[in-house]
């Protein structure tokens, strides 16, 4: 079983600039950003023990578990096939805890984690390589959650309802068809309104690249891959990223959301400046990492609401087979990098 060091971390709460600076990345401003935590979250990402805010659905664990597995979990009391069969407790953490001795990964699966309360079944379009890595990414950083909840409003397609302030768009493809029940689409609308009305924190998405050149996580490198590059260089990234275990979406040579995410990811894991960026240092330390790291291949799932139920799957003897890529050696991925880096440098001069 993973150690989740009892879901506590660091704890670090956002900072001003965090807001501004991710809601650039859907061409939104923070006003949209504080509407979807407050809704989701209240405005805050931990609970009194410093742990992430987290929900467990009874009813979403009992889709993610085999027969035999189910069967046990319903004896428990932590299964059920409907959502709002019964009402949730104050803290879940300790359904959650039973839950993992069934089933660990059906469990965090099961779990609406953070800030944006981002439902464990959906890591992948979050930009994780499976549920046990983001809800760790969220032990340390509520920036994490952020990031999180934006890479899944790209991948969901929901960025065009929030720029629109289409809040009843928004809220059916984020908390679900039923989500005018509780209110939700209003909700978000009211917070907006509150929103508006506060003075912003003084940002530019000009202030990030200035930044950006003077971050030594730019890795001291001449020309480092970033947002919103493409080409034969990013897909050798996005390779060299999910065969370590960070990256999970298509190897499509855009350095979109997923890409920046697990970027990220990994520059945290190894102790580097978290930009972002993949500069020489990042390259080198993906290198260092590939020369004993099994082949990851994980296959991307759809999106799956938080809070409605969706059909009960049918079992099947034969597992989904998994998404399938090229392969490259190592020394094909730099060859690919160094070519992007230099088509780069020359369009730039141009």
């Amino acid at each position: 079983m993973t150690d989740f060091r009892g879901f506590k971390g660091a704890a670090k709460p956002l900072d001003d600039i965090d807001l501004p600076k991710l809601g650039a990345r859907i061409s939104v401003g923070e006003d949209e950003i504080h509407a979807v935590i407050d809704v989701e979250a209240s405005g805050g990402a931990w609970d009194r023990q410093g742990r992430p805010k987290m929900l467990f659905e009874p009813h979403v664990f009992y889709r993610n578990l085999s027969v035999a597995a189910r069967d046990k979990a319903v004896l428990a009391g932590l299964a059920y096939p409907k959502w709002g069969e019964k009402p949730y407790p104050a803290d879940s953490y300790p359904r959650l805890l039973q839950a993992m001795a069934i089933d660990e990964t059906a469990a965090l699966k099961a779990s609406s984690w953070g800030l944006g309360q981002i439902l464990g079944e959906n890591f992948a379009m979050a930009g994780f390589a499976s549920p046990q890595a983001m809800v760790l990414a969220f032990l340390d950083d509520a920036e994490a959650h952020l990031e999180a909840m934006v890479a899944f409003i790209i991948a969901a397609g929901l960025d065009d309802d929030i720029r629109r302030h289409d809040w009843s768009g928004f809220a059916r493809g984020y908390n679900g068809p039923g989500y005018a029940k509780n209110r939700y689409h209003l909700k978000l609308a009211t917070a907006f309104a509150k929103w508006s009305k506060i003075k912003d924190t003084p940002w530019s998405p000009a202030d990030a690249v200035a930044a950006a050149n003077d971050n030594a996580a730019i890795d001291a490198s001449p020309v480092a891959l970033s947002r919103g590059d493409k080409g034969d260089a990013v897909k050798g990234l996005q390779v060299q990223l999910r065969d370590v275990g960070f990256y999970a979406s298509r190897l499509d040579g855009d350095f979109g959301a997923a890409t920046e995410a697990a970027v990220r990811a990994f520059q945290k894991s190894r102790g580097l400046a978290v930009d972002g960026w993949a500069g020489i240092k990042t390259v080198a330390a993906l290198s260092a990492a590939l020369q004993t790291a099994p082949v990851v291949v994980v296959a991307v799932p759809e999106a799956v609401v938080v809070s409605e139920p969706a059909p009960v799957p049918v079992p099947v003897d034969k597992p989904a087979a998994p998404v399938t890529a090229p392969a490259f050696t190592e020394d094909q991925i730099l060859t690919m990098i160094a070519a992007g880096a230099a088509e780069l440098l020359r369009r730039k001069a141009a």
